[in-house]
């Protein structure tokens, strides 16, 4: 029975050393939030068509027209939201990261966001009861993700972890909570269940919030950088991304697509930093 006993345990072992061996540290993963611009709202262009095959997305839904199934990792190519969604700026996120990290390092990204959307749809406990209220054309996209975004983006997350170490969230939302001085509040509330959910130490994995639409370019909800600018107040770990300067579109509320290239490149420079790298190179 002694021996029996030892040689399960020895099996147990070896079990839990194949999975650690199997996760990679030098594969970066980042998290994305968010409603329209982080989703990408502006058609992607040539020179976005071709990009690093160390900097990867792994689908958080099945898209039959690019050949994509959840929960699997593929060449960062637009888009990196659902299906049929554009540029955004996880896009030169994840080009900068690589361009400026060792060749050893890969990079992964999970984009879950609904074009709209206030933050309360992130809310573990009550985004069915915002669901409901939401219109019909949101429904659509929250359908995708069997009705719970959040759930969606805990579950592939905790399937990226089998391959790589979750380094950072990346947040791109405000615009449907103009003037809302709870939003910090909600915000933490997100970040700390996912911390949760996911077995996180809140002290090694920053988020990294990007500003609205500026007012330098007329941006229509550029009165909620205010609140967006006082994050940190309320999640210490937590940075601002300025989106001064970052070209938006017609509508003064989406990006324009170099304004998504500039504005994913600061989050890679921020994060960057806090990796303790200096920047040396952008593509």
């Amino acid at each position: 029975m002694k021996s029996k006993s030892g040689i399960f345990f020895i099996v147990i072992l070896l079990l839990l050393s194949i999975n650690a061996f199997s996760q990679d540290p030098n594969f970066q993963i980042y998290l994305c939030i968010g409603q329209s611009n982080m989703e990408g709202a502006t058609r992607a262009e040539l020179q976005d068509s071709t990009v690093n095959p160390r900097f990867q997305v792994m689908e958080a839904v099945n898209c039959e027209n690019l050949g994509r199934k959840m929960g699997s990792w593929y060449p960062a190519i637009p888009p990196l939201c659902r299906c049929k969604t554009n540029l955004g700026p996880t896009d030169y996120f994840g080009r900068t990261m690589v361009a400026n990290l060792p060749e050893k390092v890969k990079v992964g990204v999970i984009v879950v966001a609904i074009g709209g959307c206030k933050i309360e749809l992130f809310d573990k406990d009550n985004y069915a009861s915002y669901t409901e209220t939401a219109p019909a054309w949101m429904k659509g996209m929250i359908k995708e993700y069997d009705g719970n975004p959040y759930g969606r983006l805990v579950e592939m997350a905790k399937l990226a972890q089998k391959d790589g170490v979750i380094k950072g969230i990346l947040l791109h939302q405000g615009e449907s909570n103009p003037n809302d001085s709870l939003w910090t509040r909600k915000v933490k509330g997100v970040y700390d269940n996912l911390m949760k959910d996911l077995n996180l130490d809140p002290k090694n994995v920053p988020l990294l919030a990007g500003e609205t639409v500026n007012a330098d370019q007329q941006g229509v909800c550029a009165g909620m950088n205010t609140i967006i600018a006082t994050l940190p107040q309320t999640l210490p770990n937590s940075y601002v991304i300025s989106s001064a300067g970052c070209v938006d579109g017609p509508d003064n509320l989406h990006f324009s697509a170099a304004g998504y290239r500039e504005l994913g490149k600061r989050y890679a420079e921020k994060m960057l930093s806090l990796l303790g790298y200096k920047i040396s190179a952008k593509e």
